[in-house]
């Protein structure tokens, strides 16, 4: 059976493309909520715990803001309001400034970088699948959609280009049913956040759908996100801006399809957000019980940087992207004028070094060591001049090396 190729719409390198270059901007109204249902509204303000988890550093399980300005350096700004936030280098790992780095809250759809971080390595992207009733039945109310359709064929390409791009929580019910159903994919998640050291996550549903239970933090997601864009095909969805995704198929037809664009405002300048230079990624999140989350990857110059914010409450419908554009200026500005504050830790397979103090897994109750330094590389960014290279142009990729033979900034 053929597969109809699926035509995609990446960034260039200036990243703000002619409209006449890129397939047709689809821009859906505000996205909604894919917890449960109306608008997203932000939960009730509440103080960060006393004390937290030190995987990365001791500084980092401090309330409030942790930065460490070096002379020079530029001063944070002033209009942040998110309850949790983290800047860190994407390549050496080290976290520049934070704001309540391990405040385990709820994740929203940036549950769905996990998920794509545990599950791509295991389906074929050419697989076909044909979707069934079942597999739609258990998508939560009020849930992001994009589009899927029972007794309709979709290839496990299409699928995630509806995860990354439309944060379709009915394409994650089907790619979670092809990976053996809801619950192992929560086990299989959970086991890789495990991995990875992202201690403060715990999973309930694969999509990020609002459940009391389901949290995760700015640190975590960070370190989820870093992990993903050392996989070829994350950084191809991450950094899709438009898509064509397959629609109704009647017998004796070609198949319709429809387009698609990312939510990500930051990456499509939707809904008065001016786009961000060098921007390239990575997930956004909006529901009830979150607020707005979201996670960003940029590049400027040779400098590489990974910014999350979570719950801004400044009233903004904006916020979550202005607050994150405001960010990725100071790191950009801040480059060698701060000390780091701690780092994002390898995976427990690849740290050799245990570092600071001991934290406490919240899925097993097990002590993992909270660690600074270790060995390995990979590829981390799909970014090249500046911002994304096209797809045409060829993968793009630079060396990431976890941080060698030094202790974190905090570590005791």
């Amino acid at each position: 059976m053929s597969v109809k190729k699926t035509a995609l719409t990446v960034l260039s390198a200036a990243l703000l493309v002619p409209s006449s270059l890129v397939l047709p901007a689809h821009a859906a109204p505000s996205p909604p909520a894919d917890g449960k249902g109306g608008p997203a509204r932000s939960p009730a303000a509440a103080a960060p715990p006393a004390s937290m988890s030190t995987v990365g550093g001791a500084l980092l399980g401090q309330p409030g803001t942790q930065v460490n300005l070096l002379p020079g350096a530029p001063a944070l700004p002033t209009s942040l309001s998110g309850r949790s936030w983290v800047v860190a280098d994407a390549e050496s790992g080290e976290v520049l400034a934070a704001h309540n780095a391990h405040w385990r809250l709820p994740p929203a759809s940036t549950m769905k970088m996990l998920f794509a971080d545990t599950l791509l390595p295991t389906l074929p992207k050419d697989r076909v699948h044909k979707v069934t009733e079942e597999e739609l039945a258990d998508v939560g109310s009020g849930s992001s959609l994009v589009g899927v359709k029972e007794d309709h064929e979709y290839s496990v390409h299409d699928l995630w280009l509806g995860v990354f791009l439309m944060s379709g929580n009915d394409a994650v019910h089907v790619l979670s049913a092809m990976n053996g159903g809801v619950e192992k994919t929560v086990k299989d998640m959970q086991a890789h956040a495990e991995e990875l050291q992202a201690l403060d996550t715990h999973v309930v549903s694969p999509d990020g759908y609002d459940s009391p239970e389901q949290v995760s933090s700015a640190y975590d997601l960070t370190l989820i996100a870093r992990s993903g864009l050392r996989k070829q095909d994350f950084r191809e969805y991450c950094g899709t801006a438009n898509a064509e995704f397959p629609g109704r198929q009647e017998p004796g037809k070609p198949r319709d399809s429809f387009g698609i664009q990312n939510t990500n405002r930051l990456m499509t300048g939707a809904h008065g957000v001016a786009p961000y230079k060098g921007i390239a990624g990575v997930k956004n999140g909006n529901t009830t019980m979150a607020g707005s989350t979201f996670t960003g990857v940029a590049q400027q110059g040779d400098r590489k940087l990974l910014v999350t914010v979570m719950n801004p409450s400044s009233g903004s419908g904006n916020a979550v992207y202005e607050e994150t554009s405001a960010l990725f200026d100071w790191g950009f500005a801040a480059a060698g004028k701060v000390k780091p504050v701690g780092e994002l830790v390898p995976p427990k397979s690849e740290d050799t070094t245990s570092l600071g103090s001991p934290a406490k897994s919240h899925e097993g109750g097990h002590t993992a060591a909270s660690p600074g330094a270790g060995g390995g590389a990979g590829t981390a960014l799909g970014i090249a001049g500046g911002a994304l290279a096209a797809l045409a142009g060829g993968v793009f990729a630079v060396n990431r090396r976890w941080p060698r033979g030094r202790r974190g900034p905090g570590a005791g």
